[in-house]
């Protein structure tokens, strides 16, 4: 497995959750983690949590769907530390209103520029250091939905979570002969607050059936580890007792 030690790591989405989980195994790794997001306090907490342990961390503020800041961190990052070796995608949203019979106007638009189009900014913004330095590895948080059709994800997640999965697939494609590497996870049902987002409660015993946050960090952390040779394409990760084989239907309330 790959040295972390002198890897620099950027996760969005770092606050909480899954980053949250992925900041903290890649810094127990030996990576330096900056994680952003658009809440400072959830972004300390993470920090605090890594430099407690030992760890080094930072954060920077951001909204992902602006792609002059995802520039403006990117570009922070590389002043203070050199580089960027990783980046982890994670930053993600969706609506409680998400099926085509009560979507609002505006409501697709702003899935799919977190989930994808904020994706498409930071990739684009590390990529020139990646190609300079022949060597980097993206890791994209899709989706088990963005793999198999499910009724309770919503048509703009869906949606965002399978072209999340294309665009990592080209990137494969166009730049592995530049040393760069792209990696898909594709959870199911993960226990974190995003499930939260969903409208009416969440069934009794469904996040006691789902993954915890610490697996996708420790899946995160496997992945970033690989030697640099070697590319894992994708990984379609879920619980062992998986809902989602139940009828799609029945999920949706």
């Amino acid at each position: 497995m790959r040295n972390l030690e002198n890897c620099i790591a950027w996760i969005s989405g770092g606050g909480t959750g899954i980053g949250q989980a992925g900041a903290i195994a890649m810094a127990q790794a030996g990576a330096t983690v900056i994680v952003s997001g658009r809440r400072r306090e959830p972004l300390q907490e993470t920090v605090q949590l890594i430099v407690g342990s030992g760890g080094k961390a930072d954060f920077e503020t951001l909204d992902i769907g602006d792609k002059a800041a995802c520039q403006q961190v990117a570009d922070a990052i590389i002043e203070r530390h050199g580089k960027i070796d990783i980046l982890v995608n994670n930053a993600a949203t969706n609506l409680p209103s998400r099926h085509w019979n009560d979507m609002e106007d505006g409501d697709w638009e702003q899935v799919i520029n977190i989930n994808i189009n904020g994706a498409y900014y930071c990739i684009n913004a590390v990529l020139p250091g990646m190609r300079e330095r022949s060597d980097g590895l993206v890791i994209n948080i899709a989706s088990w939905a963005g793999v198999y059709e499910t009724f309770l994800s919503g048509a703009a997640y869906q949606t965002s979570k399978s072209a999340m999965r294309t665009m990592s697939n080209t990137l494969n494609m166009e730049e592995g002969h530049n040393g760069i590497r792209s990696t898909s996870i594709c959870p199911a049902e993960v226990a974190t607050d995003f499930a939260k987002l969903r409208s009416g409660e969440v069934p009794e015993g469904v996040m006691q059936r789902a993954l915890n946050p610490e697996d996708m960090g420790d899946t995160i952390a496997f992945v970033a580890q690989m030697p640099a040779h070697a590319c894992i394409n994708e990984i379609i990760i879920s619980p062992a007792d998986n809902r989602w084989y139940e009828n799609n239907r029945q999920m949706g309330t």
